[in-house]
């Protein structure tokens, strides 16, 4: 009797299709490198994969304590760390490939670091969500500035066509270069741009209609979704995620749901998760599994400090790894993620947690 059921669950597992299984990772606790020139990384807030598998991180150098800025301090309190800079480019094999940005770097530079891009032209678009952080910020690879998108301390609400609103994360389409903004911790909306010159091209809000006025809203409360979906976005709007298809995937991050579009701001479906959450909200940012039909959706939650697996064509739970922890493979508030060709997974911390880390696929992609 044991064998025969064995037997039908080795062919029911046989006979799913590949994206109703979940991918399998394990962490690995040796990446990145150990950074050279006593540099240290205070919370770090966004991290983007390139097309050569190199992993970018944006992080806060003004968050380290004195305590951890020991060898920074006047006169110095300990042998390290100094700050590193704000931007950090490692290789496949944690090495640092280089490193530009921070204060000072150009006059708009955010005050609080918030989210990373690298195009398909290889630009390194920034956002920032300190109370004056309104803009957007084009570099070359080399940390050389290309274009400035708002205005610095100047903000106009959800429905102002040029001034942003502490944007949190942007997308570039490599199919008609306009750029996706997920605007943000300020605004309720996404907005989209021309990438190389910051023309205006159309904003939505929840559902893919006009944002309502930026009035206080009330409280999140568990259930809300499933009973009365609420037509707004909750702020932060934190993240955009471009699939293949063509569809875009806004993480809403307070109201606990992904909701999902095409590119010209029409609603296609929305999925919930983990709505019992409160505080800052479960979808953090989001990335997709590397298939052919990047038939699973990954996203950060760091509230509940896991990554949960989703089907990404109907938001089923797969699975989910990661806890609450300071341990390796655990987390204290992870707050984005990035998705490598081989389906590696590249996660941030920010708070008190400060770092990165990388998680590896340890099962066969779908084909």
């Amino acid at each position: 009797m044991r064998r025969a059921l064995l037997t039908l669950g080795l062919l029911l597992a046989l006979a799913l299709p590949a994206a109703a299984q979940a991918p399998s990772y394990q962490v690995d606790p040796f990446w990145p490198k150990p950074l050279p020139n006593r540099w240290g990384i205070g919370q770090a807030a966004g991290v983007a994969v390139d097309a050569r598998d190199h992993v970018w991180v944006i992080h806060r150098p003004r968050t380290m304590t004195k305590d951890e800025a020991g060898a920074a301090q006047t006169p110095p309190l300990s042998e390290c760390c100094v700050p590193a800079p704000s931007v950090i480019e490692f290789d496949a094999d944690g090495n640092v490939v280089q490193a530009w940005g921070g204060p000072g770097h150009h006059p708009s530079w955010p005050e609080n670091e918030h989210g990373i891009h690298v195009d398909q032209k290889d630009n390194v678009w920034i956002a920032g969500n300190g109370p004056n952080d309104h803009v957007l910020l084009k570099f070359a690879r080399d940390g050389r500035f290309l274009l400035q998108i708002g205005k610095k301390g100047e903000t106009g609400g959800s429905n102002d066509p040029e001034r942003l609103g502490r944007p949190a994360d942007v997308e570039v389409d490599p199919a008609t270069n306009e750029i996706f903004v997920a605007d943000g911790y300020g605004n309720r909306r996404v907005i989209v741009f021309d990438a190389e010159t910051g023309a205006y091209k159309r904003h939505w809000g929840a559902y893919g209609e006009r944002p309502p006025a930026d009035e206080t809203l009330p409280a999140y409360r568990p259930g809300d979704s499933a009973k009365s979906p609420a037509r707004f976005f909750r702020n932060p709007v934190h993240c955009v995620r471009l699939a293949k298809d063509g569809l875009l995937y806004v993480c809403d991050r307070a109201n606990d749901r992904v909701q999902v579009f095409r590119k010209d701001g029409s609603f296609v479906r929305e999925f919930v998760v983990a709505p019992d959450t409160l505080g800052s909200g479960s979808v953090w940012d989001m990335d997709f599994l590397p298939d052919p039909t990047q038939s699973v959706l990954l996203a950060a939650d760091g509230s509940n400090n896991v990554v949960w697996l989703m089907g990404r064509d109907d938001g089923a739970p797969l699975g989910r790894f990661g806890r609450n922890g300071r341990n390796a493979g655990e987390f204290h508030w992870v707050h984005n993620m990035a998705v490598d060709s081989r389906g590696n997974v590249f996660t941030t911390e920010v708070d008190t947690g400060k770092r990165v880390q990388r998680f590896r696929l340890v099962s066969q992609l779908p084909r």
